[in-house]
């Protein structure tokens, strides 16, 4: 079974730029979506950004838009994910997801959308 690992996490000051990696081990990743959320303590886990793994369309949480960008390698069944302008409210452990199937609606922003998770990665921004 196809298992997700991310990494990269960290501690930054704001400002200052990190890339979040998330590879898919066991087997070569062949669903529909990948996508990155993070765990905020009142709200759960939260939307930051997905991409159709099959056509590389990508959708964006407002929180993140233009300051962090979503991307894959389907050679290496990788997805990343690259924060610039960090700020503190960034601050969150960071969980790559999967969803091995197309969504009626286009990219799923739900987090019970996706059947596939990583154990998560800590990224903390101090001001």
């Amino acid at each position: 079974q196809a298992q997700l690992i991310e990494s990269g996490g960290g501690s930054v000051q704001a400002g200052n730029s990190l890339r979040l990696s998330c590879s898919a081990s066991g087997r070569p990743f062949s669903g529909a979506y990948m996508a990155w959320f993070r765990q905020d303590p009142m709200k759960g886990r939260v939307f930051v950004a997905a991409i159709n793994w099959n056509y590389g369309s990508t959708y964006y949480g407002d929180s993140v838009k233009a300051r962090f960008t979503i991307s894959r390698d389907n050679a290496k069944s990788a997805l990343y994910l690259d924060m610039t302008s960090l700020r503190p409210e960034d601050t969150a452990t960071y969980y790559c997801a999967a969803r091995s199937t197309e969504h009626e609606y286009g990219i799923p922003v739900a987090a019970g959308s996706y059947d596939l998770w990583g154990q998560g990665t800590q990224v903390t921004v101090s001001s």
